[in-house]
């Protein structure tokens, strides 16, 4: 077994301490999109572990979600089918009057999605967004300020959308148990008032739980959370709930009414959102442990 570099630890401590905690682990993600193929599970990994840089984040969604290929050298000739494809369901939906220059983009997202998956209603049907439409369009709003490129857009939240229900619809209705878990072990005080006041059952499930807290969070914290559902985990989302909680307890121990409870957690402060997420973070690797694969 190799023995450890004290200079890398150091430099790892040092940088650390000054407040460059990302240096290094920028230096080895370079390092993995210097691969060619890509390694996507390595790739997976890093994500798990790490925040991932701002500037090769949508790059590395785009490869973990299956936009892109592994093969590097691809990428470019991909890239354009995927435009191509992106302007040929615009202009279907066009010329079937679905869609026109004043649709919301989002709206134009969703005809999109239903027409590449057969669920397009017909002109005469149309009506209202269901409540899985509702989500898909929370999801499209945040996804919008995270990527610029509309054809980037409409990739990832496509790709984010079926990833999300194909590989974690099985496990979303038992993340509320989990949740009841979780803040038994940080703060049974705060969960037997929720259960005792009748919040409990109330809480915004559908809105962490299935919009991925698209549209509680603001960008900055949410692509953070995004970057563990999108490298798989989906139990991320239930210690970001359980943070939330426990940031808010005094606040939420106050309350006797359930319906304060929801309407305070449906809108909570925006300010304090990066650093919940980060002791979400911590939560999550204290519970969940760390994937240990070579990056």
């Amino acid at each position: 077994m190799a023995e450890p570099d004290p200079q890398r630890n150091f430099r790892s401590a040092y940088y650390e301490k000054v407040g460059f905690r990302g240096v290094e682990e920028k230096k080895s993600l370079e390092i993995l999109l210097k691969d060619n193929p890509l390694d996507v599970e390595k790739l997976s990994t890093f994500s798990q572990r790490f925040p991932l840089p701002s500037m090769y984040r949508i790059h590395v969604w785009k490869v973990l979600l299956g936009i892109l290929p592994p093969h590097s050298d691809s990428h470019t000739l991909v890239a354009g089918y995927r435009r191509e494809q992106y302007l040929d369901i615009l202009q279907a939906l066009e010329v079937m009057r679905f869609v026109h220059s004043a649709t919301p983009p989002t709206h134009v997202y969703l005809r999109m999605f239903q027409l590449e998956s057969r669920t397009l209603p017909r002109r005469c049907d149309t009506t209202d967004p269901d409540e899985e439409d509702e989500d898909f369009l929370a999801v499209g709003r945040a996804m919008e300020e995270i990527a610029d490129d509309p054809v980037d857009c409409y990739w990832l939240i496509k790709c984010f959308v079926n990833q999300f229900n194909n590989k974690f619809g099985d496990s979303i209705p038992h993340l509320p148990k989990s949740l009841e878990h979780y803040l038994s072990q940080e703060e049974s005080r705060l969960l037997n008032h929720l259960k005792n006041i009748g919040a409990l059952k109330q809480l915004p499930y559908n809105l962490w739980f299935r919009r991925c807290f698209a549209g509680c969070l603001p960008e900055s914290s949410l692509q953070r959370v995004w970057d563990k559902v999108i490298s798989g985990s989906c139990k991320i989302l239930v210690f970001v709930a359980v943070e939330i909680l426990l940031s808010y307890k005094i606040m939420l121990m106050g309350m006797n009414r359930p319906e304060g409870v929801v309407s305070f957690l449906c809108k909570i402060p925006q300010e304090n959102t990066d650093a919940i997420v980060t002791k979400a973070i911590d939560l999550w690797h204290k519970y969940c442990g760390t994937p240990m694969h070579s990056v």
